[in-house]
């Protein structure tokens, strides 16, 4: 499984598949849960990232 900690490791993600993500929108959208990510321990997100392609793909079909 491919997976990344972290906001600002998941930008750097999102920005390889050009999909780029302000920290603050990330961080709003974790708090939101309208992400997928899972909290293992306190203080620790993890983005599983087959989840965040396909979150990718549903959000990039919606806007077409």
């Amino acid at each position: 499984m491919r997976k990344v900690q972290g906001i600002k490791s998941l930008m750097v993600y999102l920005d390889s598949v050009d999909y780029p993500l302000s920290e603050e929108k990330l961080s709003s959208l974790v708090q939101n849960g309208a992400i997928p990510h899972t909290i293992p321990i306190r203080n620790m997100i993890i983005f599983d990232l087959a989840h965040i392609d396909w979150w990718v793909a549903e959000r990039r079909q919606n806007s077409n």
